[in-house]
């Protein structure tokens, strides 16, 4: 059966040894994010996803969102949790204590995201486009907005979607045709249909704030006249509260494949009343700010449901008695071994868990560089810090995502036959973590980012800031008795990549599509390096522990990154390989050939 029980010993090994969390309170703003207060934090998260939402996912997978009359509903229990969530302060961990936030480093809050995931994507939706409508109003509305919007949004009461998508496009924003008429009263009336709008309509909150893309009658074609506007579900009253309705209707839901408690709309504005949001015809500039995050959180979904995939193999592979091992007995008492004594079995246990303290690591370092891009007070720093994350955020969305749904499969295929019956709960994880492939820019846009914009920004500075660091602990640490069967793969997968780095900055300026047809392994042989510098690192600090009362954990930290360099990081030969060999074998066949 699915199990999870939030690793907090794992989160707390990234935060406090592999980084500096407890080194964040240095910062202003972060002055009371000490570990007192951290580990606390942490501790209570565990118990609310773990007893609240962790109990929901697979009847609210079940049962479903329904949609009546424009109105939806969210499953049994949902209302009731997330009244629970919201008083816990949940929805205001890492909001600006300004607007009744508690100004948590992000370095916490992606550990706590990556808990709500795993215990229920579906519930976890719903917060999630809040916040990153938060971070769009935050960095982009008016002072007035701000005070209207942002303290309903911090304490819950109110939610927040992202509205981009229309029928006739999807990621290609500069075909948006809904419109935007300015009125004498500096508002405007919005009118349009966007799909796909998570979370667009439910019934957890009293109003529902829509950050929507829009051009105005004379806005420039494309993208350069694209702007922001809030709508809300309601018009707030002179108090501040929900007040009268503002023609803002959910023409539908969508039937999916997986997380199907968390609603998925069809919004139709029909003259809604909204405010710009920031500057006129520059509305991808709050929409981009938006879109990072989730795209971020997104990259953490994947983890979240890798682990509890994980989790619920390791208990069944512990249980299930199926034959015998095959270098010879292992449990003579019982009718037959468990299936963990199988090599097959634990192939597929071991590639879960290295991939997944991998990425928890490798995010760790990147919300890290987060919290220091928006607090550290040297400038010079925080741009270092900035470049850094704007680089990593289309390899976390993807990489975490592809390797999540990777994991949720293995995690399936453990159970056998089991693990495809609804019952058992492991298919639905295999469903859910299907969309993180998906939405906020495909795995393949987020690899033509990559290429396409990333490398070459700043004549590859953004380059520098992950080559940089990761050659320095190469070139201090290869020749180490102890470090070495780690740090001599590491270096040569990160060869290969510097290779293709090479290769595909050149031919890019000249045949741009062979650039493309490489761009996806790029980015897997990219990510899997960034892996392998991080088990390098994990591996430095667990040699210096390996005696005392944790004796086992960091021996398991060894085991797995051996694991890891010997039977996953090889990939990285086959893909330079084939980023090497071009694009002309797929783009050379007639389209009326297909």
């Amino acid at each position: 059966m699915a199990t999870y029980k939030a690793p907090i010993r794992d989160m707390q090994f990234v935060m406090y040894e592999l980084m500096n969390a407890d080194k964040l309170s240095d910062m202003p703003g972060f002055e009371e994010a000490t570990r007192d207060l951290i580990d606390p934090v942490m501790e209570e998260a565990s118990k609310i996803t773990q007893d609240v939402l962790f109990p929901l996912n697979r009847s609210g997978d079940e049962e479903e969102c329904q949609w009546v009359d424009g109105k939806v509903t969210t499953p049994s229990g949902f209302k009731e949790a997330y009244k629970l969530f919201r008083e816990g302060g949940w929805t205001a961990i890492s909001c600006d204590p300004n607007y009744g936030g508690m100004g948590m480093p992000k370095t916490v809050n992606t550990m706590i995201e990556e808990m709500i995931c795993s215990a229920n994507l579906s519930f976890g939706m719903y917060p999630g486009l809040s916040y990153g409508a938060y971070t769009a109003m935050h960095g982009f509305a008016s002072d007035e907005l701000k005070d209207t919007y942002l303290p309903k949004l911090v304490d819950g009461t109110w939610s927040g979607t992202m509205c981009l998508t229309e029928p006739h496009c999807g990621t290609d924003l500069g075909l948006c045709r809904t419109k935007a008429d300015p009125q004498d009263d500096g508002s405007y009336l919005v009118t349009g249909t966007k799909i796909f709008i998570s979370a667009g309509e439910h019934d957890l909150t009293d109003n529902i704030i829509h950050l929507v893309l829009a051009r105005t009658p004379d806005a420039p074609k494309g993208i350069r006249g694209i702007s922001l506007f809030v709508v809300p579900k309601y018009l707030p009253d002179a108090e501040g509260e929900a007040g009268e309705f503002n023609n803002v209707s959910c023409g539908s839901i969508e039937h999916k494949m997986g997380i199907k408690a968390s609603a998925t709309c069809v919004m139709n504005f029909d003259n809604a009343k909204g405010w710009l949001v920031g500057t006129l015809n520059k509305g991808m500039q709050g929409m981009f700010a938006m879109m990072n995050q989730e795209r971020l959180a997104v990259g953490v979904q994947g983890l979240g449901l890798a682990e509890a995939s994980y989790q619920g193999a390791v208990e069944y592979a512990k249980e299930r008695l199926q034959g015998r091992s095959i270098s010879g007995v292992k449990h003579p008492d019982k009718a037959a071994d468990p299936i963990i004594v199988h090599p097959d079995v634990r192939r597929m246990l071991m590639t879960q868990r290295a991939y997944i303290e991998g990425c928890r690591a490798l995010g760790g370092w990147v919300a890290e560089e987060l919290d220091i891009s928006r607090k550290h007070p040297d400038e010079k720093r925080r741009g270092e810090a900035d470049e850094f994350v704007q680089l990593m955020t289309p390899i976390v969305k993807a990489l975490f995502t592809d390797l999540g749904f990777e994991c949720a499969n293995h995690g399936m295929q453990v159970f056998g036959g089991h693990g495809f019956i609804r019952e058992h709960g492991m298919e639905q994880y295999v469903r859910d973590c299907r969309i993180a492939q998906i939405y906020e820019g495909t795995n393949g846009i987020q690899a033509l980012d990559l290429i396409g914009r990333k490398m070459p920004d700043k004549a590859g500075r953004l380059l520098r800031r992950f080559f940089h660091p990761v050659q320095a602990y190469i070139e201090q640490n290869v020749m180490d008795d102890e470090l070495g069967e780690f740090v001599q793969p590491l270096a040569k997968a990160f060869g290969r990549l510097q290779q293709v780095t090479g290769y595909l900055a050149q031919v890019g300026m000249s045949k741009p599509e062979e650039a493309a047809a490489g761009a996806t392994e790029y980015l897997r042989l990219f990510g899997l390096v960034g892996l392998a510098y991080m088990w390098c690192r994990s591996v430095e600090i667990a040699k210096d522990n390996l005696e005392g009362s944790e004796a086992d954990f960091y021996k398991a930290k060894m085991t797995t990154a051996r694991f890891y360099m010997q039977k996953l990081l090889p990939q990285a030969s086959s893909l330079a390989t084939s980023i090497m060999a071009g694009g002309s074998s797929m783009m050379e066949l007639d389209e009326d050939l297909f």
